[in-house]
């Protein structure tokens, strides 16, 4: 019984060093309202996305230019582009099978981004 409540204890105390360890998180960042433009590297080619931000966010992300498969990474791109307005952040989630148009999108938002900061 002493062992059970002692092992119950160590565990509990274990999961709360985790949760005090974690990251606090990241706060959205302010930007400078206008509409800024960004280049990135897709799979085929520059993607060129124009960000739109008011009232300090990300309010639109629009694909200007790109290369990418037809039906696949250009698909993704726009996905993308719909994520990072969604998440406030250029740090979302790829596509599955067109991770190069959907980092590149990321990597032009960011681009764009750098430039209302």
């Amino acid at each position: 019984m002493k062992k059970r409540l002692a092992l119950a204890l160590v565990a509990t105390l274990a999961m709360g060093v985790f949760v005090g360890c974690s990251k606090p998180a990241p706060k959205a960042e302010a930007y400078k309202d206008g509409t800024y433009e960004g280049v990135g590297e897709g799979y085929k080619g520059d993607i060129k996305v124009s960000v739109e931000v008011k009232d300090g966010k990300i309010s639109n992300v629009a694909i200007v230019e790109q290369e990418e498969t037809e039906g696949l990474g250009d698909t993704a791109a726009e996905e993308v582009a719909k994520k990072i307005v969604e998440a406030q952040s250029t740090e979302v989630e790829a596509v599955s099978g067109a991770t190069g148009s959907s980092n590149g999108t990321m990597e032009a938002a960011k681009d764009a981004l750098s430039k209302a900061k």
